[in-house]
C-alpha cells in the first residue's frame, strides 16, 4: 500500500514489525542459516522468535478485542494483513506462514465459531506465545482442484463426518496442512452429505490436538518456507461433540472470509522474499568487484536489477488493487485475489531468479543466503493452489457460466 494512504496506526504496526525483523529475525536466519536443516522439526525455530512476535503485537492480529485482541480498522484490515505479512516474510517466510495461519483462522473463528469456545481458544492463543492454529482442507485424493469448483459428488472430500448421539464421528486423512504438525487447535473439514456437491455437503469442525482419533502423522520436509511445520493428520473414529460443529454442509461458502484475505496474505508473503531477494542483491552489487568494475557498472546486470525493480512494483500495485476490493466488498474481489496470488508467485520467482544469477557463484552456496529466497519464492508457485487451479479460478470468476463448468459426461 503506497504510505500516502497508510493511517497513523500502520506506519507505527510497519516500524515495530520491520524493526523486529532487522533486529531479530534476519540475524537469527544469517547467524542460525543450518537450523533450517535440522531434521527434528520442534528445534528449528527457537521459541523467542514467537515471543519477539508477540512482543510486538503481530502474533495474534485478527482475534477480537473482546477476547483481549487486537483489533484492526474494519475497513482497512486485510491491507494492514498484507502490510505486516510482506515484513514478516521480508524477514522469513516460513516463519510469516506460521504467524498468518493464526491471523486467517483467528478470522473465520470470528465469524463462525460459537461465543464460548472463542472465549476458549482465544484465551488459549493469546496466553501461550508458542500456541498455532490450522486450517485443514487438502486431502491425498484431492487438493486445490476441488475450487474450480466441480460441484458434483465424486469430487466431494474423502474425509467424512457421521452424526452420533451427542456429536460426529470423523474418519479420513488431511495432507499439506500449515502449521499441521504443531497446531494447537485445527478446523477440519469433512463430508457430512455424499450425495450432493461438496458445496452443499460439507462441514466444518473445531478439533483441540490432544482429541482422541486425531494422530499428526508426520512433518513433511519441503523444499523452503522450512520454518514453518508443514503436517499431515490422521482421524480414526475422532469424535466432535456438538458443539463443536462450526458451519453444518454449507462451510466451504462460508469460508470465503477465510481464503479471500488467505490470497492476498499469500501475495503479501510472496513480495516480501521479493523485496528481500531485491534488497539483498543491490547492496551486492553495488559493492562486489568483477571484470575491474563493481558488477552494477556492467550493463547486463544494471538491465536485471531495473527488471527485478519493476516486475516487484507491478505486484505491489496489483496487491493494493485486490486488498482494496476485499476490504471494500467489490464484486470482482475473487478474480482479482487469485490474480494477485497468481501473478506474485510468477513475478517473483523470476525475481529470485535474477537475484541468484546475480550472485554468481554465491547465489548457490547455502551459507551465503541467497538461494534460500530462491527456494521460498519457489513455494509459492503452489501455495493456496497452483498457478493452473488459480488461473482456472479466475477465468471462472469472469465467466461463471462457461469456462470452468464440469467436464465429465453430460448428463
Amino acid at each position: 500500500m503506497p504510505d500516502s494512504r497508510l493511517s497513523e496506526e500502520q506506519r507505527l504496526m510497519r516500524a515495530s514489525c520491520r524493526a523486529f525483523v532487522d533486529d531479530v529475525v534476519i540475524p537469527f536466519i544469517r547467524r542460525e542459516w543450518p537450523r533450517e536443516w535440522d531434521m527434528r522439526p520442534d528445534a528449528r525455530l527457537p521459541p523467542e522468535i514467537l515471543e519477539g512476535a508477540e512482543r510486538v503485537g503481530i502474533r495474534t492480529l485478527g482475534v477480537p478485542e473482546a477476547f483481549g485482541g487486537i483489533e484492526l480498522d474494519p475497513a482497512t484490515e486485510v491491507g494492514t494483513f498484507a502490510l505486516i505479512a510482506e515484513e514478516i516474510a521480508r524477514g522469513d517466510s516460513g516463519l510469516a506462514d506460521k504467524l498468518v495461519q493464526n491471523w486467517k483462522v483467528a478470522v473465520l473463528l470470528r465469524h463462525v465459531a460459537p461465543e464460548h469456545l472463542q472465549k476458549k481458544w482465544f484465551g488459549r492463543l493469546l496466553e501461550d506465545p508458542q500456541f498455532l492454529l490450522a486450517h485443514c482442507l487438502t486431502e491425498p485424493r484431492g487438493a486445490s482442484d476441488r475450487w474450480l469448483p466441480y460441484n458434483v459428488p465424486e469430487a466431494a472430500m474423502q474425509t467424512r463426518a457421521v452424526r452420533k448421539s451427542g456429536g460426529w464421528v470423523i474418519n479420513g486423512r488431511k495432507q499439506f496442512i500449515s502449521n499441521g504438525y504443531d497446531a494447537g487447535l485445527y478446523v477440519v473439514y469433512a463430508n457430512t452429505n455424499p450425495a450432493v456437491g461438496m458445496l452443499q455437503g460439507t462441514s466444518s469442525f473445531l478439533v483441540p490436538r490432544e482429541t482422541p482419533g486425531l494422530t499428526v502423522a508426520r512433518c513433511n520436509e519441503t523444499m523452503g518456507c522450512r520454518f514453518m511445520n508443514n503436517g499431515e493428520l490422521v482421524f480414526e473414529d475422532m469424535f466432535v461433540p456438538d458443539d463443536h460443529l462450526l458451519v453444518e454442509n454449507e462451510s466451504l461458502g462460508r469460508a470465503g472470509i477465510y481464503f479471500r484475505p488467505g490470497k492476498i496474505i499469500q501475495a503479501a508473503k510472496n513480495l516480501g522474499v521479493g523485496m528481500r531477494a531485491f534488497e539483498v542483491t543491490a547492496e551486492y552489487v553495488q559493492n562486489y568487484v568483477q571484470g575491474g568494475r563493481i558488477l552494477i557498472k556492467h550493463q547486463a546486470v544494471a538491465l536485471r536489477l531495473a527488471d527485478m525493480a519493476t516486475r516487484l512494483e507491478a505486484v505491489r500495485a496489483l496487491l493494493d488493487r485486490a486488498a482494496r476490493a476485499v476490504d471494500e466488498k467489490d464484486p470482482d474481489a475473487d478474480a482479482l485475489c487469485n490474480m494477485a496470488k497468481v501473478y506474485a508467485s510468477e513475478e517473483i520467482f523470476k525475481v529470485a531468479q535474477h537475484a541468484l544469477e546475480l550472485h554468481g557463484g554465491n547465489g548457490v552456496m547455502l551459507d551465503f543466503g541467497v538461494e534460500k529466497l530462491f527456494r521460498d519464492a519457489s513455494i509459492f508457485l503452489h501455495m493456496d493452489a497452483t498457478v493452473d487451479i488459480s488461473k482456472m479460478k479466475i477465468v471462472k470468476a469472469l465467466f461463471p457460466h462457461t469456462a470452468g463448468r464440469y467436464a465429465g459426461p453430460e448428463s
